[in-house]
């Protein structure tokens, strides 16, 4: 066996403890927590096993789906689902499940899928702050916490939350 073939041997188990360390990587702060997962999963199933609010399609499609089946509105509740809506930066839309209120500007919720690149989407938020920016406080412009900057990020429209 050739030097370089027994030294890589020898690394691989060392290596092999890197990566999965690496994937099992989770971190908390007041205001994000949640760990590393292998491969992006998407929100809309992500919401749908969290909130046990069954309706399918690109998340944007959700609000327009509630009617008839789920009670709908525009102020949160431990559960319901927050709904963005689908915009050039969003194509499809995003969903979140509220985790919790923490006062009348202010939740936490579960998501999954959100950031800008590879590493951020592969995300399980289990808890990340979402403020009220709409004017009239009734949380049709949201903003999410950014933990790379450490403030809320751009706002984004809301259409509303879907109650289970």
């Amino acid at each position: 066996m050739n030097s370089y073939r027994f030294h890589c041997l020898k690394l691989w188990p060392l290596l092999s403890l890197f990566l999965v360390t690496a994937c099992a990587t989770s971190f908390s702060s007041p205001n994000a927590s949640g760990h590393y997962v292998a491969s992006p999963v998407q929100c809309v199933p992500y919401a749908r096993d969290a909130s046990g609010v069954q309706l399918y399609g690109d998340a944007h499609t959700w609000w327009n789906q509630a009617p008839g089946k789920y009670h709908y509105g525009h102020y949160p509740q431990p559960g319901a689902v927050l709904v963005l809506a689908q915009t050039s930066r969003m194509t499809h839309g995003h969903l979140a499940v509220v985790k919790n209120i923490l006062n009348n500007r202010e939740i936490n919720v579960t998501h999954s899928n959100w950031g800008s690149d590879w590493k951020t989407r592969r995300i399980i938020y289990e808890s990340m702050r979402v403020a009220d920016a709409s004017p009239g406080n009734d949380w049709s412009l949201v903003r999410f916490w950014n933990r790379d900057a450490n403030t809320f990020g751009f706002p984004y429209q809301a259409r509303g939350f879907i109650y289970k």
